[in-house]
């Protein structure tokens, strides 16, 4: 494998990386309070980008790492932006 492929799939599990553990987080509490929306939406467009040009370009580490990272954000911002929050859900609160 040739020097430059390598560097391409150490950088996509990097960046995987950095999102599986606060997808997880959320999967397991529920709670996206400190997150910002603002902050998840320009990821998920960002990753949707990045993948696309990866697609265009035939880069497989860059289509693999940015798939990945845009379902995952996807998850993230879906959750934020859907109010399912523990605790936070419409029938715990008080009218």
């Amino acid at each position: 494998m040739e020097a430059t492929l390598l560097i391409g799939y150490l950088a996509s599990i990097c960046s995987v990386d950095s999102f599986v553990p606060q997808a997880w987080k959320v999967v397991k509490t529920g709670d996206t309070s400190a997150l910002s929306a603002r902050m998840y939406v320009l990821t998920v467009t960002g990753f949707a980008l990045w993948t696309v040009f990866g697609v265009l370009k035939g880069e497989w580490p860059i289509i693999i790492a940015n798939a990945i990272c845009f379902c995952l954000s996807a998850f993230i911002i879906l959750r934020k932006l859907g109010g399912c929050e523990r605790g936070n859900r419409r029938d715990d609160r008080k009218v």
